[in-house]
């Protein structure tokens, strides 16, 4: 069946490669806060708004919406005593504030199609403590919790709430840690399968996140991050 789906974040990295795989087969509405690209892909209509905002208007969207994509991030990396409170603020705005906005946005249209998916994003530094993290790392575990507990507060609804925790992919917004190739193989080699993520891979967890296959999975944080969570490779 085909759905309609509102990808936050959809020009670039992740959200991108979001919107290619899934259009194939659905209807995709793409918000972005700035520098929205038509690119010719068919299925997509695209959107400009702050989702940190309150009071954007989504009256583009439709009756029935089926998935919700928040892809939005931010990747801060500074000692603890390097950050300040407004860090920690823009962090959490950007992860946590808009996510909270998008859902209030949409959740009566997510009621309507009886079995919706929302997928938020969350990082490997949740879950495996990292240096330089520490704002990011925040609003992403505040992230997990939201989901959580949307998860529970919306089953019965028939609203599924799923986030996916990657480490380090091959995104734009990652640029400062790849282009480097000397610091990009010192990263690789921190994950047991000895690279990176790349975008398109994210991608088709999100495709089946949304699909009807996952339609009893809920309140989950899945680790897609090369082993880097959960194994450690041999030296």
């Amino acid at each position: 069946m085909k759905k309609n789906i509102l990808i936050v974040g959809g020009n670039s990295g992740i959200g991108s490669a979001c919107v290619d795989v899934l259009a194939k087969d659905n209807q995709i509405y793409s918000l972005t806060r700035s520098g929205n690209v038509n690119r010719p892909v068919d299925n997509v209509e695209y959107f400009t708004g702050d989702v940190c905002k309150a009071g954007l208007d989504y009256s583009f969207l439709p009756q029935e919406l089926h998935s919700v994509i928040y892809c939005p991030g931010s990747i801060k990396l500074k000692p603890f005593t390097s950050l300040n409170s407004d860090d920690f603020e823009k962090d959490f705005k950007i992860n946590v504030t808009g996510f909270i906005n998008t859902v209030k946005a949409t959740i009566n249209t997510l009621k309507k199609s009886g079995n919706a998916s929302v997928v938020a994003f969350s990082t490997v530094a949740v879950k495996q403590g990292m240096n330089y993290h520490s704002s990011v790392a925040t609003a992403k575990g505040a992230l997990e919790g939201l989901v959580r507990s949307l998860a529970a507060e919306f089953a019965s609804a028939g609203v599924r709430f799923n986030s996916i925790a990657p480490s380090l992919v091959n995104t734009p917004l990652a640029s400062k840690f790849t282009r480097d190739a000397n610091k990009l193989e010192a990263i690789s080699k921190r994950h047991p399968l000895n690279r990176i993520g790349e975008p398109h891979e994210i991608a088709h967890l999100v495709k089946f996140l949304v699909s009807d296959e996952s339609s009893w999975m809920t309140g989950q944080v899945i680790n897609f991050d090369g082993g880097l969570s959960s194994i450690r490779g041999m030296s």
